[in-house]
């Protein structure tokens, strides 16, 4: 899988994980140059709270389009530090 935004590439693997329907990119697969940190935080009911990045090309800035559970619930451990992706950043295979 693929994670790109702005015709770079912000991570690419072949073990993602997927839950919801979003893949969750392990953190050795991030280009951590295009990934900044974000002041927002949400709260999942079973995952726990979300921290995000904003995913950064050039001077293009998409803000908190990359989400990370740094503590997650024990539910949903498998994905403690991977990044998924969201508005406008394209996912595919």
């Amino acid at each position: 899988m693929r994670a790109t935004w702005q015709g770079s590439v912000i991570a690419e693997s072949e073990h993602t994980i997927v839950i919801e329907g979003n893949h969750y990119f392990p953190p050795e697969s991030l280009r951590r140059e295009h990934l900044r940190d974000s002041t927002r935080h949400s709260v999942c009911s079973w995952k726990g709270t979300a921290s995000y990045f904003d995913v950064v090309v050039d001077d293009e800035v998409n803000p908190a389009a990359a989400w990370y559970y740094p503590q997650p619930k024990p539910e949903a451990a498998e994905i403690r530090g991977y990044v998924a992706f969201w508005h406008g950043v394209t996912v595919r295979a």
